[in-house]
């Protein structure tokens, strides 16, 4: 099969629905509701939201294929690009985009369950300049050293199926990424993560192209067994409170920081898709504390750079 726009999208589609599949089994409750939206500049999407259920409390998985006008902010870092376009750019050359992509963000009941993120999309623009992105997270409110180490492991083997450098660059990659500067800690665990993947020639993007399907094929197995390892655990007022304030955390990351909102506010996207990954109920409390010796404690020291679960 031919590799081009239309071929990603519609594996991109097919990606969406397994694991649409994927999570209302291991939820046993709830099912998707399906939105599809369409973007006066070009394009599309269709976003599921399941809600309410026995596992998930809100969650999204979105499929977008939009084009148009690029932003100026994208132009503008992409003029001095090896290999484009001279013209890039210059005044009445508005340069035209196309972007498609799935983006998830799950929001579990237990405190014990972790919030998870994946996000892959594919990106191209005139000038020959075209590259993969994408980047799979994990928050738990409360850390796991055993969730922990499963869930990089499994990425590591992602990684190093394709490329034995992948996870301890892309590892770092997404430990600076996904750092709440403001409050100079991470925002979980990280995971991996990786953008404007692409070595400017069609063999090593094809080569690329197969680990960034890895990627978004791993998502699925990895989630559903740690929910299978947590979501029967028994929590407390404390524990549902201390999952408000870690869920904050995640709003103030994605509202200031993430490049994705960033990418959908600018471009126009559709509001209610962009702002899906924030959770149904957040909290703040003034300078909080967590006791000595407890758990709260505990999760907050390992949220930082730098350490090596695998």
């Amino acid at each position: 099969m031919e590799i081009n726009r239309s071929s990603i999208s519609e594996w991109l589609k097919e990606l969406q629905d397994s694991i649409c599949d994927w999570l209302e089994q291991a939820d046993g409750g709830a099912k998707f509701e399906e939105d599809n939206w369409i973007r006066s500049e070009g394009g599309g999407g269709r976003t599921r939201i399941i809600k309410e259920g026995n596992v998930i409390e809100k969650g999204g998985v979105l499929f977008s294929a939009v084009h148009g006008d690029a932003p100026v902010f994208l132009f503008k870092e992409q003029q001095h690009s090896p290999g484009a376009d001279a013209n890039l750019g210059k005044v009445g050359n508005i340069p035209q985009f196309f972007a498609t992509g799935v983006s998830i963000v799950i929001h579990p009941k237990n405190p014990f369950v972790p919030i998870i993120h994946m996000n892959i999309r594919y990106f191209e623009m005139d000038g020959g300049i075209k590259w993969l992105g994408g980047g799979i997270d994990l928050t738990p409110h409360y850390v796991n050293d055993e969730d922990a180490k499963f869930f990089h492991s499994e990425l590591k083997k992602v990684c190093d199926r394709h490329n034995a450098s992948y996870y301890k660059k892309f590892k770092e990659w997404a430990d600076d990424y996904f750092f709440i500067t403001h409050r100079k800690e991470t925002r979980g665990i990280g995971g991996i993560f990786f953008d404007r993947l692409n070595e400017n020639n069609e063999m090593s993007f094809n080569k690329n192209l197969n680990f960034w399907k890895e990627v978004g094929q791993s998502f699925a197995p990895i989630y559903t067994e740690l929910i299978t390892r947590n979501k029967n655990k028994i929590f407390g007022e404390l524990q549902k409170q201390w999952a408000l304030l870690r869920r904050g955390r995640y709003v103030e990351f994605n509202l200031v920081y993430d490049k994705g909102t960033k990418f959908g506010l600018e471009t126009n996207g559709r509001v209610e898709s962009i702002l899906m990954s924030l959770p149904k109920i957040a909290g703040w409390e003034y300078d909080f504390k967590p006791q000595k010796n407890s758990e709260e404690e505990r999760t907050l020291a390992l949220l930082k750079k730098g350490i090596n679960w695998v």
